[in-house]
């Protein structure tokens, strides 16, 4: 299933947050959205995901779900959002509990996404008992459950330290190399989109225009540290970054 995004735009109040944005997501992509602070990135995932309707232009969702999709558009958030009373296997299954599936059907889902997510060994542990990465792994865990058309990622990795970030970018790569998923990533990071990103949609400060889209064409299993081409691309998006990000931390920072 792909995304097609035809001009929104959108307001609060007397100030545009997003302006005309038009953009394709492909099925088996993962598309990164940067931009300074304030520009709309978090609105737009939240008018791709349905919790929020833009003032103008629309969301289509072309082609069909894949058969095994119980929820097409899934959201991994920056807070991890687990229950604090449930296990790790808990916190799984509890976005299958709503779906017409035997206990054998939904403990076989959730032992194969922990299995995935390099979960195995704490499906009986409680959040308070885990990392922050293992948290997300968790959340990604979940979202994988439910065998979504498109996961909707809005700064995943922002909480984490470093070295964590880098070993759930693995882990991110090392998921995608196996099962082709489709997502929208949100991030601040430009590591993280050079990193993840097949398309990188570069938004402008507010109101948020798309400036460019840059594609990066080395095989995302073959992205590594240092690699010249990936660290000419993070120079490149921070070159379109730069002075409007300045402007816009001022503009913040003035209120």
């Amino acid at each position: 299933m792909d995304l097609h995004l035809e001009g929104i735009t959108h307001r609060y109040g007397d100030m545009t947050v997003l302006d005309g944005i038009d953009l394709k997501i492909e099925s088996g992509q993962i598309v990164c959205v940067i931009g300074p602070s304030g520009c709309g990135k978090s609105t737009l995932l939240r008018f791709i995901g349905g919790l929020e309707r833009p003032d103008s232009g629309e969301v289509l969702q072309v082609g069909n779900a894949p058969a095994e999709s119980l929820n097409p558009l899934t959201y991994i958030f920056q807070d991890f959002a687990l229950l604090p009373w449930r296990t790790v296997e808990g916190n799984v299954s509890l976005v299958l509990e709503d779906h017409d599936l035997s206990r054998h059907a939904a403990a076989e889902i959730i032992e194969d996404v922990l299995a995935r997510t390099k979960l195995t060994d704490f499906k009986k542990a409680f959040p308070r008992q885990l990392s922050g990465g293992m948290k997300q792994r968790v959340a990604i865990a979940r979202a994988l459950a439910v065998k979504p058309a498109v996961m909707l990622m809005d700064e995943p990795l922002s909480g984490l330290d470093a070295q964590t970030r880098e070993l759930l970018m693995d882990d991110l790569i090392d998921l995608w190399s196996r099962e082709k998923f489709t997502a929208v990533y949100v991030t601040h990071n430009l590591n993280e989109a050079v990193r993840l990103g097949h398309k990188i949609v570069v938004l402008s400060r507010r109101p948020g225009r798309i400036r460019e889209i840059v594609e990066i064409d080395t095989p995302i299993d073959g992205r590594r540290r240092g690699n010249a081409v990936l660290n000419q691309t993070q120079d490149v998006l921070w070159e379109l970054l730069r002075e409007e990000a300045i402007a816009a931390d001022m503009e913040l920072t003035n209120g």
